[in-house]
């Protein structure tokens, strides 16, 4: 799917009807929470969840909040659903959230067009619409670390040095076995873009939502196009039926690659034949972290948590830690700048162009080495950070390499052109309207 198309399906979005909410007192700051605990998604949404809303209720709990302020935080349950996932935002709206976060591109999408308008930020954390990362362009839209764009760049560089150097990639076939929805799709022309540049073949394995476990026919046809490499970019029980398959067809693992989303539960799905399986990262697994362990004491311990103890400190559990880090950042660092206890969107937009989670910071909230600096700015709204590749030995992700660098010179073109065309096809389409913060 081009670009283009994805830009005029997205202008033809309308907004939904929603009802006035009493905001909640000027002494609290509210954060809802777009979660997933129910269907095919919730395996994989459920961990996300309790990471989210685990690490800010340790703020509240050890801390009083943030700068002394209490957050409110109310979950609102999507179940991965792009109109379910609207209602909820036209329900929070009235409340004054200070952002939201989609959990899921399908409903980002949407959401983008609104989010000048109601003056609430989005926080799309690695994904979502990866031109966004233009904050010139899209200034309420935030996707850190790492675009998908990004993130498939990584892959592709990581197997050319394997293969010693991209230019041995020509000729080959790679395979990528996606969700047939917008996540899915994200990544796709820039893949097409750097098979003609380099000169290997892509064979696309769309996958049905509603045959995320049924991926025979998928894999059949891998087993008669033996493609040298396969990319996974999936979601939910997916993820796990994938890996299970491979492994049920042959395919070498050590060549089975994905994004940044499977989870131990869907590594161990491929039982011992899974070994090899690589995936993308960003940050640490364990709860080896202050954080993470003052989360145990004041959270989960207490009885406030809605997760198994045995869960804290996985994959996917860090990754809702690592989102919330970035909300409680981003409203931390809009009090330093507005002098205001009780922030707003407004001011928490300005709190997410100006994050600078440097190592100091980072040992400060107890979070050193969990993950890499991060800095953000008025016009970078990503920070297009580096990952590294894990592999699952058979029973955890070790990781394997060091950070591997964004193919930048290649990206860059292709996502300016992106969100140029973008605001091109939304007619209308506001331009920033505030001056850009001189100090980050």
């Amino acid at each position: 799917m081009s670009f283009r198309k994805l830009s005029l399906g997205l202008a033809a979005a309308t907004m939904l009807a929603g009802t006035a909410v009493p905001a909640f007192a000027q002494d609290s700051i509210y954060v809802p929470l777009f979660t997933y605990r129910t269907g095919a998604f919730a395996g994989s949404g459920t961990y996300i969840a309790d990471g989210m809303h685990d690490y800010l209720e340790m703020l509240n709990q050890r801390d009083g909040g943030i700068g002394g302020v209490k957050l409110v935080l109310e979950e609102c349950e999507t179940g991965y659903d792009t109109k379910k996932g609207v209602e909820c935002y036209e329900s929070v709206k009235g409340k004054n959230p200070v952002l939201v976060n989609p959990w899921s591109t399908g409903i980002t999408l949407p959401l983008i067009p609104r989010a000048s308008v109601d003056k609430i930020p989005i926080l799309s954390m690695a994904y979502g619409l990866s031109a966004s990362a233009r904050g010139d362009i899209f200034p309420w839209v935030f996707n850190p670390p790492s675009t998908y764009w990004d993130g498939l760049s990584m892959i592709i560089r990581y197997i050319g040095e394997k293969e010693g150097g991209l230019e041995k990639l020509k000729g080959k076939k790679i395979g990528f076995i996606h969700l047939d929805a917008a996540f899915g799709k994200e990544p796709i022309p820039l893949l097409q873009e750097l098979a003609k540049d380099i000169g290997f073949e892509v064979a696309l394995y769309p996958v049905a939502a509603q045959d995320m476990q049924n991926q025979s026919s998928q894999w059949l046809s891998a087993r008669r196009d033996r493609p040298d490499y396969m990319i996974m970019w999936g979601w939910g029980s997916m993820n796990g039926a994938a890996v299970k398959e491979a492994v049920r067809s042959g395919y070498p693992m050590d060549k089975f690659y994905s994004v940044w989303w499977p989870s131990e539960d869907d590594a161990r799905a491929g039982g011992a034949g899974a070994k090899g399986f690589k995936m993308l990262n960003w940050h640490a697994v364990g709860t080896n972290f202050p954080a993470l362990q003052d989360i145990q004491k004041h959270v989960v311990d207490k009885g406030l948590s809605k997760s198994p103890k045995d869960k804290v400190g996985d994959l996917l559990y860090n990754r809702g830690v690592y989102n919330s880090l970035l909300i409680a950042e981003a409203i931390a660092t809009a009090q330093k700048i507005t002098g205001k206890k009780a922030v707003t969107g407004e001011d928490v937009r300005r709190g997410l162009e100006n994050i600078k989670l440097d190592p100091a910071r980072l040992k400060e909230l107890g979070l050193e080495g969990f993950t890499e600096q991060l800095v953000l700015s008025c016009s970078d709204h990503n920070g297009h950070r580096p990952a590294f590749m894990q592999e699952w030995d058979g029973a955890k992700w070790v990781k394997i390499s060091d950070p591997i660098e964004p193919m930048t010179d290649r990206v860059k073109a292709q996502l300016d052109a992106a969100a140029k065309d973008y605001a091109e096809k939304n007619a209308g389409w506001p331009k920033r309207t505030e001056p850009c913060d001189k100090a980050s």
